[in-house]
């Protein structure tokens, strides 16, 4: 058995000898993160995958990640740590389903959020993440009729600050539907001076009490921009890690799930499959790998790109 510290320096050596990349997910394992040579969200990752000059990359997050790094980057070997990371957001909109939802709406352009399979992507006109939804529906025409999936929630979070009426896939994201106003409430009574950072894809009346909405890379900015000194988290708890990094004199709460009776965590399962041992074997075995059948990845690849072209021409 492996000490930590030798898993670390054989991922180093590893990373050198096969010329790979390590990204990982704000919401990976602390130690995870660590060895990452990029962490970040879900927009910050695509960016990465599309760019890197490295033969190897290993995407420490969930298979719907994967398969994007693979899409932008087909001659690459793109790796998970574990296969089974799936995405329960991804899960509820299986993609005949979604296909038939589509043709019954032919007039609509298709907004698909990046936590979706290749599959979905290939149906889809402009993909989006929760750092760039508002600024890519906001630059459609203000009557373009629009379908907006998986995400009912971060949907209709979008609706109500742009004004639009989405038609919304009815999909959500186990961990940010598990938090409840109840218990922000109780938090709030017991830490007053806290603000609430809250994600969108967590229930509307949650988002109501929340002091900023954003993006896991929106929430950590927020924190480091702000002068408060506490704060309650309301989005799955892998994020505090980088939290507490970079304010490190922060108080940082992370919110529970309703169905809780503790203050226990709102963990994703999925994210917490990849370890730091996992992250060693795959670079070791060069194993699991994510492959995307190439008809599929030409459909599926040209709403990244006008994901990516639309956030850059904003500086995103």
């Amino acid at each position: 058995m492996l000490k930590k510290e030798e898993i670390i320096q054989n991922i180093a050596e590893l990373k050198k000898e096969k010329n790979a990349i390590v990204l990982a997910h704000y919401y990976q394992e602390s130690e995870v993160q660590d060895v990452a040579d990029f962490v970040g969200d879900s927009l910050v990752l695509a960016q990465w995958a599309a760019k890197t000059t490295a033969d190897v990359i290993v995407l420490c997050g969930v298979h719907f990640m994967g398969e994007t790094a693979k899409i932008l980057s087909p001659e690459k070997r793109v790796f998970i740590p574990d296969m089974k990371a799936g995405c329960s957001l991804a899960d509820s909109c299986p993609a005949d389903a979604f296909e038939a939802f589509v043709k019954a709406h032919p007039d609509h352009t298709v907004i698909s959020y990046v936590n979706t399979t290749a599959a979905v992507k290939a149906l889809t006109d402009i993909v989006v993440t929760s750092t760039n939804a508002k600024l890519i529906v906001d630059s459609l025409p203000k009557d373009e009729k629009i379908i907006f999936g998986p995400d009912r929630n971060l949907g209709g979070y979008i609706n109500r600050l742009t004004g639009r009426n989405m038609l919304l896939w009815d999909g959500s994201c186990h961990v940010h539907d598990r938090f409840s106003v109840k218990r922000i409430n109780e938090l709030k009574k017991i830490h007053p001076s806290a603000l609430v950072l809250a994600h969108p894809e967590c229930p509307g009346s949650l988002l109501q009490l929340a002091d900023h909405v954003g993006s896991t890379s929106s929430i950590l900015q927020f924190a480091t921009r702000s002068d408060n000194d506490k704060f309650i988290v309301v989005t799955e708890p892998g994020i505090l890690h980088q939290m507490r990094l970079a304010n490190p004199g922060k108080v940082f709460i992370p919110a529970p799930p309703a169905d809780s009776t503790t203050d226990d965590c709102n963990e994703c399962a999925f994210m917490k499959l990849n370890t730091l041992e996992k992250v060693y074997q795959c670079l070791d075995n060069e194993s699991p790998e994510i492959f995307v059948d190439e008809a599929l990845r030409v459909k599926a690849v040209k709403p990244i790109e006008r994901m990516l072209e639309i956030s850059a021409k904003h500086g995103l």
